[in-house]
């Protein structure tokens, strides 16, 4: 069940995302990883037109969703995992420790009871080591906390799809100062992934390309360990740690992360509707800090 991932990747420009369709050559089964539902913070109003590219892909090659794919609840972009097993079934998986993001985002949004109460978000919870079957390929669960404590790598043959941990190497590393985020454990998931083979396909969720260079998402181990601008071969611990947290500190609060939060812990779905029919998102006023909401 090693047989090398047909992968076809899909950029979102608004958000710096990149989704991807996973197929296995020789059943036809499918995985999406990391689909973005659109949102437009100007207007309220959410599209399909990113998801519906992965959907057409699929349908065009006659593809069968197996599973939907989240390597963790992104602050960045809102999840269509939720639209997309309703268009083509599947089931969505998450890692386990996503419940410790759900309680203490259920709190700020005053969601707790109902995420509680109500269906579960996802159907599967990763541990690291768990498999996944898509077809005849297998997929395996890393668990590489750090960017926050649920972030999952899923490795499918040759290829191991990061999430937010590495991004290309001239862009670095993701940030580590969400709500239970740790630049010590961040280093130590990398360094796990780059402990992997050094032809090993690494893809990545986001690009945000520097000098004008075009959107990239695929290296490998060898080239990161020669190449990443934070934490290449040579780069210790406690270097790492440094330069993370106070490059951290700099960092903007995630444009889209209260629309997207409260969306993502609950896999995808919007807001339950009111009784005129529309679902509406919670802001909470002064109830984080003005600048680093994840200080």
């Amino acid at each position: 069940m090693d047989t090398r991932p047909d992968v076809q990747a899909f950029f979102d420009p608004a958000t710096g995302t990149v989704s991807y369709v996973v197929a296995d050559p020789a059943t036809g089964a499918a995985a999406v990883v990391d689909p973005v539902l659109d949102y437009d913070p100007k207007s309220g109003h959410t599209g399909t037109h990113s998801a519906q590219r992965l959907l057409d892909h699929l349908r065009a090659h006659g593809l069968q969703l197996a599973w939907i794919l989240e390597t963790h609840a992104h602050a960045d972009h809102l999840s269509a995992a939720h639209w997309l097993r309703g268009q083509a079934g599947g089931r969505i998986a998450i890692g386990a420790r996503i419940t410790e993001v759900q309680r203490r985002f259920g709190t700020l949004f005053g969601i707790g009871a109902e995420l509680a109460a109500g269906p579960p978000a996802f159907d599967r919870l990763l541990q690291d080591g768990d498999t996944l079957e898509i077809g005849s390929l297998l997929a395996v669960a890393i668990h590489v906390p750090g960017h926050t404590p649920a972030d999952m790598a899923l490795r499918i043959g040759d290829t191991v799809f990061v999430g937010d941990t590495l991004f290309m190497p001239d862009v670095g590393t993701a940030r580590a100062d969400f709500p239970g985020g740790d630049a010590r454990a961040l280093y130590r998931s990398i360094r796990r992934l780059l402990a992997l083979p050094p032809a090993t396909r690494l893809l990545v969720c986001h690009d945000y390309p520097p000098g004008g260079r075009a959107p990239a998402w695929e290296t490998t181990v060898a080239d990161q360990r020669a190449r990443n601008i934070h934490v290449h071969d040579g780069v210790g611990e406690d270097a790492f740690v440094a330069m993370r947290q106070a490059r951290d500190a700099t960092l903007a609060v995630p444009a889209l992360i209260l629309p997207a939060l409260q969306v993502n812990v609950r896999g995808g779905r919007l807001p339950p509707a009111g009784d005129d029919g529309v679902a509406y998102l919670k802001i909470p006023l002064n109830a984080l800090p003005a600048t680093n909401v994840f200080g």
